[in-house]
């Protein structure tokens, strides 16, 4: 009787240790991904806090099942975990947009697939190499990213819209303000209503050239009105 008393007590304190160390590894997975997942989300990128968290969380509870299972049943422990990767890639996959001769989306292809990474560390217990491996994809995300933008590395994709008396007038003038600042529109809207003419157009390229372009369409006295809609960033 007092054998049995024993097993029970160290089975519920294998158990217990067991059941602290997978919820401290899936705790810091948690922490890890959403804290890039923040970074993304405050950028208004597509896989924001909720994405990146899933991944980053979704990838230690695998790595932990695939060794739970292969200590419980038998088999390669790494079975399940070697899993992740073909399925991330396909997620990643599904953020990458191919528009009008651009992709867009590939910084977030590979933050996921790196964030799946800091998953797996955390999962595997390696919580050192977890955490500076989330160290390192912020200051990436964050320094590098001004540090495109501050030197122009990144083309933006940029919407404008200009008001006039007549679509034909206002397609002539923009495009001759175009071909002056050597750029082209990659998309455009006319359409005229009262008689009041409405071009909508979007044009990709650097900050400098965007200054230029806005300078030429302000000061040109074909267009009533000139505002810009919206900008994306090239990823």
């Amino acid at each position: 009787m007092q054998a049995l008393q024993d097993t029970i007590g160290s089975l519920r304190g294998d158990m217990g240790g067991v059941l602290i160390s997978t919820m401290l590894r899936l705790g810091v997975a948690t922490l890890l991904g959403g804290a890039i997942g923040l970074e993304r989300e405050l950028r208004h990128k597509p896989a924001g806090l909720r994405t990146n968290l899933f991944i980053c969380l979704g990838s230690a509870m695998f790595t932990v099942l695939s060794e739970r299972l292969a200590s419980g049943f038998g088999g390669d422990h790494t079975r399940v975990a070697a899993q992740i990767i073909p399925g991330i890639g396909f997620i990643g996959a599904g953020s990458i947009l191919h528009s009008r001769g651009s992709v867009t989306g590939l910084t977030t292809a590979a933050t996921i697939f790196v964030v799946a990474g800091v998953g797996m560390a955390a999962g595997g217990g390696l919580y050192a190499t977890a955490t500076f491996a989330t160290i390192v994809i912020l200051i990436a995300l964050a320094v590098l990213g001004a540090m495109e933008g501050r030197f122009e590395f990144k083309p933006m994709e940029v919407v404008y819209e200009t008001t006039g008396s007549s679509t034909e007038v206002l397609l002539d003038e923009v495009n001759r303000v175009l071909e002056a600042q050597g750029m082209t529109m990659s998309e455009v809207h006319a359409n005229s209503t009262d008689g009041r003419a409405r071009v909508v157009f979007s044009v990709e390229g650097n900050r400098s050239q965007h200054e230029a372009l806005k300078l030429g369409l302000h000061t040109s006295s074909t267009f009533s009105g000139v505002s810009v809609l919206g900008r994306n960033e090239s990823e």
